[in-house]
């Protein structure tokens, strides 16, 4: 039923792509537009977002060896892990099989050879891409959130959940940006 679960080796290989998420973003909304985003493909974009910053966060954690920026991955895997797994729990709740879809196809297509990047990276440098990455990951996802995903879910608890989400990314994105200014 849950098709959409990736395993474990393909959600290592997303990884919050930044500027890229961006794009991908901005074309999936194009996309939208022509062909409305349904709940099933709602719930596989968001999913497939947290999947990223999973990602992200455990290369972090395997990489850095500074106690503000393992302190920062950490929530970011314990809070996208547990809003993944509300999301997992409402889709089975809902008998919902969330569908595969461009915006996220395009979201994990590129994200691997951003992980493969950062992971040549090392010391500061890791730390620092690592943490602006997350600003801008945080700054997109919280908008296509807000203009997108929100105003396009039907269902109440699938648009709560998302609101949720919002509400607990924004204080990501505040932050990733307070430690990012820390880093410079």
């Amino acid at each position: 039923m849950l098709k959409f679960l990736a395993p474990a080796a393909a959600a290592v290989a997303l990884v919050a792509a930044g500027g890229a998420a961006a794009t991908f973003f901005a074309a999936g909304a194009a996309g939208a537009q022509a062909a409305k985003l349904n709940d099933a493909q709602i719930a596989h974009i968001a999913y497939t977002a947290g999947n990223i910053d999973i990602a992200a966060a455990k290369q972090a954690i395997a990489k850095s060896k500074d106690k503000a920026v393992l302190d920062f991955a950490h929530e970011m895997e314990r809070d996208h892990t547990a809003v993944n797994d509300k999301a997992l729990a409402l889709v089975k709740k809902l008998n919902v099989t969330p569908q595969d879809n461009p915006t996220s196809q395009a979201l994990s297509k590129d994200a691997k050879a951003k992980l493969d990047s950062y992971a040549k990276l090392s010391g500061k440098a890791f730390d620092k891409a690592y943490v602006d990455n997350e600003v801008a990951y945080h700054k997109t996802v919280n908008g296509a959130l807000e203009t997108q995903l929100i105003p396009g879910a039907q269902n109440a608890e699938l648009k709560g959940l998302l609101q949720t989400g919002l509400k607990l990314f924004k204080e990501h994105q505040m932050h990733a940006e307070h430690l990012a200014a820390t880093l410079k």
